[in-house]
């Protein structure tokens, strides 16, 4: 029973408990409703006035605005009536100019009528009078220079230079343009102008113009100049302009023929600059097929025609316009033509003047007298010729005596200086060594050769390279007589090779056609 009465009082206690709990909830909950009903207020009053004061700055923008367009306005109308009144003021002073001229003129008519009718107090009369009448006239020429100087208010604003345009140079003149982004009348602008040196700053040279653009010479080929411009009226000088750049065109190019090579299908084109600064590109020029344009360095090669004769000309060009021609050359694309690179020869070889003949003299140089590069060959007297680096079929010949010994064929641009031809797997050659009883012939390969027998000595050999094919051919060709292939794939261009094993003579035959038999 009192257990009961227990368990009732402490639920009436936690219900109580709950219920003032709940009340308390619900004052917060209604707390935080009228919190939150603020914050919602004072939101809508501060996007209220945001927007009020968005809309008072946007108003005050817009007075501002029309206020100083209104001012500008009032100014320039202020400007046009002050200029137009000045000049009428100087129409009036002009036309009564005009009328005292021509009283001036009457009255000296007029005393000199009097002075011839000898009345000398009539002509001092009418020549006081003359006298005035003339001060006047000075006095309205005076009246008009000075309306003529306030009509111009300011000195000129800075002239703008043109960016230099293409083709607008010469080798020792530039065109250059300027202007005016006012209505402000000149008498004459000054160019300065100057060469831009990279040690010391060069000296500073002007002309003097009426015109917006000028032409400038006696300058240095393929030179940069520094430019700029004032302008000038009566009231004063202009600020200078922005300093612009300008390029001079180039010199001619010089083609250097002795590195120069073709074949039936390309030629390959070298030449020098000729000019200290850098150029922008370079256009090669051919008598049948047109030009070969943007060229970025000095050697180019040129797809041709077999069978045909081309005049070849460079020019070069940057800014301000191409170069005059080179001298031309006349490539021919009947064969195979090449010159001998005289930097890989060995010390002890020497070259005719057209350079297609080698000699090994009887005089052997002493180790110390030689002057070896890292391109000379020192072990083999041999020297390389210079082909073009197109893929395909070559033919050259080769003539030597029968009592020189020789190496004639093929290497790789990197094969060992200090080796013999054919010694290694970078070369490939035809030898042919003189012995008391015969003439004995080897075709070298790393080293090795075939057993060949050749009975008839070739005084004229003919090679035949054919890059797609893989061969390396050798003929008689004073006999059309095939004396041995070589079967390689050559991974890289080869260049032909030569080599003098005893002190004698060979010369090289190119640019010759390829006769049928050699590519069957």
């Amino acid at each position: 029973m009192k257990l009961g009465k227990c368990w009732t009082l402490s639920l009436i206690c936690f219900q109580g408990e709950i219920t003032s709990t709940r009340n308390q909830l619900q004052g917060k909950v209604a707390e935080m409703e009228n919190f939150a009903g603020h914050l919602e207020e004072i939101f809508l009053t501060v996007e209220e006035n945001f927007g009020r004061q968005e809309q008072h700055l946007e108003q005050h923008y817009n007075d501002v605005l029309q206020t100083l367009s209104q001012r500008y306005d009032d100014r320039e109308t202020g400007l046009q009536e002050e200029k137009k009144g000045k000049l009428e003021s100087l129409y009036n002073q002009l036309v009564a100019c005009g009328q005292a001229l021509d009283t001036s003129k009457e009255l000296i008519e007029t005393a000199q009528e009097v002075y011839r009718c000898q009345d000398k107090r009539l002509f001092l009369k009418v020549t006081q009078l003359a006298i005035l009448t003339c001060s006047l006239v000075v006095a309205s020429i005076t009246r008009v220079d000075w309306l003529c100087i306030c009509v111009i208010q300011t000195a000129p604003s800075a002239p703008v230079i043109n960016p230099q345009l293409p083709n607008s140079a010469t080798q020792t003149s530039l065109h250059v343009c300027w202007s005016l982004f006012s209505d402000d009348t000149v008498e004459y602008y000054e160019l300065y102008y100057r060469p831009v040196l990279e040690d010391t700053p060069a000296d500073e040279s002007k002309v003097k113009v009426k015109e917006t653009h000028c032409t400038v010479t006696e300058l240095l080929p393929n030179a940069q100049y520094e430019l700029w411009v004032t302008a000038t009226n009566t009231t004063g000088i202009s600020p200078a302009s922005e300093k612009a750049l300008y390029m001079t065109v180039p010199s001619p190019p010089v083609i250097k023929q002795r590195e120069c090579s073709s074949c039936p299908e390309a030629a390959l084109i070298r030449w020098e600059s000729g000019n200290t600064n850098p150029v922008d590109s370079y256009t090669v020029e051919l008598s049948e097929t047109g030009t070969v344009v943007a060229v970025p360095t000095c050697q180019c090669l040129i797809q041709l025609q077999a069978g045909r004769q081309y005049l070849i000309s460079v020019r070069a060009v940057n800014i301000g316009g191409p170069s005059d021609r080179s001298d031309a050359i006349t490539i021919s694309t009947t064969g195979t033509f090449f010159y001998l690179l005289e930097n890989t020869a060995h010390p002890c070889l020497s070259m005719s003047e057209d350079g297609f003949t080698i000699f090994y003299g009887d005089e052997e140089l002493p180790i110390t007298a030689m002057a070896f590069e890292d391109s000379t060959f020192t072990r083999c007297v041999a020297i390389l010729g210079d082909l073009i680096p197109v893929r395909g079929r070559h033919y050259w010949e080769v003539e030597v005596d029968d009592e020189t010994e020789f190496r004639v064929g093929v290497a790789y641009e990197d094969t060992e200086r200090d080796a013999y031809l054919g010694a290694n797997g970078s070369s490939w050659c035809m030898r042919h060594i003189r012995t008391p009883s015969r003439h004995k012939y080897e075709f070298l390969h790393n080293g090795w050769s075939p057993d060949l027998r050749i009975t008839v000595h070739p005084v004229r050999i003919g090679v035949a390279l054919d890059y797609d094919r893989g061969t390396l051919s050798f003929f008689n060709a004073n006999l059309e007589q095939h004396l041995h292939t070589f079967h390689c794939h050559f991974h890289n261009y080869v260049h032909p090779c030569f080599s003098l094993d005893n002190p004698g003579a060979l010369t090289v035959h190119n640019g010759i056609q390829a006769p049928d038999y050699t590519f069957i």
